[in-house]
């Protein structure tokens, strides 16, 4: 059954009336395909449109913006702040940046907001966006602390749907780590986000996405990028707790010498579905790209990994590398996995794996006749396999935060 949409696009703050036509032309193109389904190779492990009928009746898009709830703050490290509310900005606190060297402002235009990703979630976004954020850090300036997103949902989305989009750019010789902190309460609710990255020569962006605690929440995001000479990009994405999350990265690799590192840890539980597709594309000699995708599946859980390496003619001496690994823990939980090779270079080092299997039974009667009970011997090696992830974050008080949150996460298994 397809969903039932109640759309009113007046809805929209800062709604200009020769936005009108635009958005009413891209809506229309929406519904003529609907969300994507499995008919479609890239959706073929997340059917989307037969996810939301059958836990949406009523799709409404949201006009609340307001808090409704005190934000509690991070305390383990210092840090600058944005807060969104409902995907729209609406504070932040950059206090230990030096003025004027970091720019953050709502974003009200999408001219040049064109994605590397086309499906019918785009039509949807150029619809309804409400806007998002627009963070520019200037010319040789390194932050000096990271910068907390703090994406904060109302507790009354039920049924409603979240459309924005974000740019981030990270101009020449300049450094950035970015957390996005996703905080909500137990609405069921559908967010549809557009990202747009840019990261010039030199520069080092640092992109970690955890969630605080268990969602209803639906939850797609795409992700285009682009890199330029010696630029790195490193995304860590630790966004257990979702009902459903799929996350769409295409990264361009355009000049000699950037490196892509995108690395994740999930805990799976009961009736939760994660998919992370990629694209790195290497354009240019002399570039790396590395990816590993960490996956635990407890009962009913769906894992997803499609991750594809294009490797353009010139781009010789390509190092790229990928490879996901699942530790399933019950029979009904399923993880799949799709890698791809195109490769029209021959002078470069490419290579993919995928493996999967269950918990290591004699590691566990080791564990047990040393006096540790079942379920503490479990919670060990679940958090031994996903703790290879933290090892590529240089920053140890970031590193215990994040390693506090999954042993957290872990215990709601």
């Amino acid at each position: 059954m397809e969903p039932l949409f109640n759309i009113d696009l007046k809805r929209i703050p800062s709604f200009k009336d020769k936005e009108t036509a635009d958005r009413e032309k891209n809506f229309e193109l929406f519904l003529k395909g609907g969300f994507p389904n499995k008919k479609d190779e890239n959706w073929k492990f997340s059917d989307l449109n037969f996810i939301i009928s059958k836990n949406f009746k009523n799709i409404t898009n949201n006009d609340n913006y307001k808090f409704d709830k005190k934000i509690e703050l991070i305390n383990d490290f210092d840090h600058n702040k944005i807060i969104l509310v409902n995907g729209l900005l609406n504070s932040y606190d950059l206090q230990f940046e030096e003025i004027g060297k970091v720019k953050i402002e709502s974003l009200k235009s999408f001219e040049g907001f064109n994605n590397q990703i086309i499906n019918n979630l785009d039509y949807l976004n150029k619809a309804l966006s409400i806007g998002g954020f627009n963070l520019e850090v200037q010319k040789d300036y390194k932050c000096k602390k990271p910068i907390i997103i703090y994406n904060y949902f109302n507790s009354n989305l039920d049924n409603k749907i979240i459309n924005n989009s974000n740019k981030i750019k990270l101009s020449q010789n300049s450094e950035l780590t970015l957390i996005e902190y996703n905080i909500g309460e137990k609405s069921k609710f559908i967010k549809n986000t557009f990202e747009k990255i840019n990261i010039d020569k030199n520069a080092v962006l640092k992109n970690i996405t955890l969630q605080k605690t268990k969602s209803n929440g639906y939850f797609y995001k795409n992700i285009s990028g682009t890199q330029d000479y010696n630029s790195s990009y490193q995304n860590f994405i630790l966004s257990s707790g979702l009902k459903f999350n799929k996350i769409e990265i295409d990264m361009n690799l355009e000049k000699e010498k950037s490196n892509c590192y995108i690395l994740s840890g999930l805990n799976l539980g009961k009736d939760e579905h994660q998919e992370i597709k990629t694209q790195i594309n290497h354009l240019a000699p002399d570039c790396k790209s590395y990816q590993k995708i960490k996956n635990v599946l407890e009962s009913d859980s769906n894992g997803v990994y499609q991750g594809k390496i294009f490797v353009k003619n010139i781009a010789q001496k390509t190092d790229a590398y990928q490879l996901s690994k699942a530790l399933i823990l019950n029979d009904n939980a399923e993880f799949s996995a799709k890698p791809e090779l195109e490769i029209y270079a021959d002078d470069v080092k490419c290579s993919h794996g995928s493996t999967s299997g269950s918990i290591d039974a004699e590691a566990i009667h080791y564990l047990m006749t040393r006096g540790i009970e079942l379920r503490a011997a479990k919670k060990l090696l679940i958090k031994g396999f996903l703790n290879e992830i933290f090892d590529n974050i240089p920053e140890e008080k970031i590193r215990t935060f994040l390693d506090k949150s999954i042993e957290v996460q872990i215990d709601e298994i």
